[in-house]
């Protein structure tokens, strides 16, 4: 039996837009879960415990935060490496300033990028806190990048953070 040409080209043809059709609807292929949404609102449960945290200066509190290996940026001197060590940074910072007060912090990421479990967030940062009750406010409005990382329960806790 022969085959005309153009009744092969026709099947063909039809055969490519069912492929295009069914890729495009994802007809037959493994389903690829999009964590990005799931991700945002873990991120978002990280912000949240981070503005309570920082507001009450709970050195615990503060320090949960990190993931095991994080890198602090912003405590003077060499960066803190590691929860032990930012458990002792900030519990010495609140034995060195007991009464120090945060009365506002905002932080507004304006971009999230992710990475194969890492993620890096821009944004602006306001906070106003007094050192003493008898100082006057300080406000400081800084700029900063923060990369988290993904922990094994799909939380996330921050891995770098610095401010300028």
């Amino acid at each position: 039996m022969k085959v005309n040409p153009l009744v092969t080209i026709l099947v063909f043809v039809a055969g490519l837009g069912i492929g295009y059709f069914a890729r495009n609807a994802g007809i037959g292929l493994p389903h690829k879960t999009d964590t990005r949404a799931a991700d945002l609102a873990a991120i978002e449960k990280l912000h949240q415990a981070d503005v309570a945290a920082t507001l009450v200066q709970d050195p615990s509190a503060l320090t949960i935060l990190w993931s095991d290996d994080g890198v602090n940026l912003g405590f003077p001197g060499k960066p803190v490496v590691g929860t032990k060590d930012m458990g002792e940074a900030y519990a010495r910072f609140h034995a060195d300033y007991p009464d120090f007060k945060v009365l506002k912090y905002v932080p507004n990421i304006t971009d999230v990028q992710f990475a194969d479990g890492w993620a890096i967030e821009v944004g602006d940062f306001a906070a106003t806190y007094k050192m003493s009750p008898k100082d006057d406010p300080v406000s400081v409005n800084d700029k900063g990048m923060r990369l988290l990382k993904r922990q094994s329960d799909a939380s996330w806790k921050f891995a770098l953070v610095g401010l300028k």
